[in-house]
């Protein structure tokens, strides 16, 4: 049995199959029009192609909720352009593409746990943990008179993820971050 959504339900994170394909929901916004009804604008992703779109859609029109099949995996190593997986049920390699994969190369550490998004029996992207250790890689230094302003300063993580920091974190440091998001929680405990 199909599980239908219409557009009051579409948030990030919902899994849709529109226009033969299936599609994850990045960001949406509903609008209300003056006479007309309501519209919905999104930012989708194809979890086949890695391709971005952003489309309206009329308030109330239905879609088919795709939900996938989720299956443990951790993260081996990177293997060229491609990243390579361990299947935790029968251990086999698994290697995935950027395309697959979107922003979640962004938090892929080693032996980082995961979970495989399998729909029909393909695997159609990753599930991360709410959080992960990352290793700044670079932030500028922190000036005396800094932290009376809040705030924070950019910085890049081992990963390659940009994201604001605060101001007594330095290179070399690791913090925790929500995958989710993108952004600093904390410092990783020692």
């Amino acid at each position: 049995m199909a599980q239908v959504v219409d557009t009051s339900d579409f948030r990030p994170g919902l899994k849709i199959k529109w226009s033969d394909a299936i599609w994850l929901i990045i960001e949406c916004s509903h609008h209300k029009m003056g006479r007309g009804g309501a519209i919905v604008r999104g930012k989708l992703r194809n979890l086949e192609t890695g391709s971005t779109v952003e489309q309206s859609f009329k308030s109330g029109e239905r879609f088919e909720r795709v939900i996938f099949e989720e299956k443990p995996a951790q993260y081996q190593y990177k293997d060229g352009e491609d990243y390579v997986f361990m299947d935790m049920e029968s251990y086999n390699q698994v290697t995935l593409t950027p395309d697959v994969l979107g922003d979640a190369v962004k938090y892929l550490v080693d032996d980082l746990e995961i979970n495989f998004d399998v729909y029909e029996g393909k695997i159609m992207g990753i599930e991360l943990p709410t959080s992960v250790t990352l290793k700044i890689a670079d932030t500028p230094p922190a000036f005396k008179g800094d932290t009376a302003s809040g705030g924070g300063k950019p910085a890049t993580t081992n990963t390659g993820l940009d994201l604001t920091v605060p101001f007594f974190v330095e290179t070399g440091e690791l913090v925790v971050v929500d995958t989710r998001t993108g952004e600093y929680l904390e410092r990783a405990k020692k």
